[in-house]
């Protein structure tokens, strides 16, 4: 008996043997991020390269899979490493604890990967994972928006030319459609993003935040999980398919 007996019951051998010899780069570690790790993980993976420069804060705990008051101030790449082998300390795990950007992409070869799952969410980065994916034809996925979300059944999976509501969606499509870019599975809701109150929002942000980022959404413990689940279990059939 092995610990993936029950994939396996699914699956079948050769499938896990697929899996099993894959090398998937998952770039962002956050809300939908880590549980796209962690569903690789206890599949089987057999090789999962993590990239995100952000140490776990607070803020994390209410969504964030690696987030716990222990784990606090460390890289997220160093807890997701440790995490995964503790579930399986077979699988082998680099830690990138990098933020991706187009100044960035010299430190990552893509041709190494088997697929490529994009969970960060500034568009300049996301656009350049695309593009060093799309130049190899190696298979992504890439999440777009799920902040101000409450209604995880709003989520669905498309080509990004498909998509409608998503304001990242939007902004994702135009600049694609300028690069040449055909075509692109994503992760994407329907739903209307809700706006919070700009006071309240105001006084949940940290320092950091007030200073930082221009935005910061709202966000649950299950809109961004299911959309990391859904990311997972479309790079797993797909790896089966190839």
């Amino acid at each position: 008996m092995n610990q993936y007996a029950r994939t396996e019951l699914l699956l079948g051998k050769k499938a896990m043997e697929k899996i099993h010899s894959r090398r998937i780069a998952v770039f962002g570690l956050g809300g939908v991020g880590g549980y796209v790790v962690e569903a690789l993980a206890r599949s089987g993976i057999g090789t999962l390269d993590l990239i995100d420069s952000d140490k776990i804060s607070l803020t994390n705990l209410n969504r964030q899979i690696f987030a716990t008051r222990e784990t606090i101030g460390q890289y997220k790449v160093d807890v997701a490493k440790k995490r995964i082998h503790e579930i399986d300390p077979a699988i082998q795990v680099n830690a990138f604890p990098c933020f991706y950007l187009p100044d960035t992409a010299e430190q990552f070869d893509f041709s190494q990967y088997d697929y490529i799952v994009d969970a960060i969410d500034t568009v300049a980065g996301k656009l350049e994972i695309i593009k060093q994916a799309n130049a190899l034809q190696i298979p992504v996925i890439s999440s777009m928006g799920t902040g101000n979300k409450l209604n995880p059944s709003a989520l669905r999976v498309a080509d990004i030319y498909e998509t409608k509501v998503c304001p990242l969606a939007r902004v994702m499509r135009h600049e694609l459609k300028r690069l040449g870019i055909k075509n692109l599975k994503v992760i994407y809701s329907e739903e209307t993003p809700i706006q919070p109150d700009e006071e309240e929002k105001f006084s949940c942000l940290t320092e950091e935040e007030r200073t930082g980022r221009k935005a910061i959404p709202g966000s649950t413990a299950f809109v961004p999980p299911v959309a990391g689940l859904m990311i997972a279990s479309e790079v797993i059939q797909d790896v089966i398919k190839r």
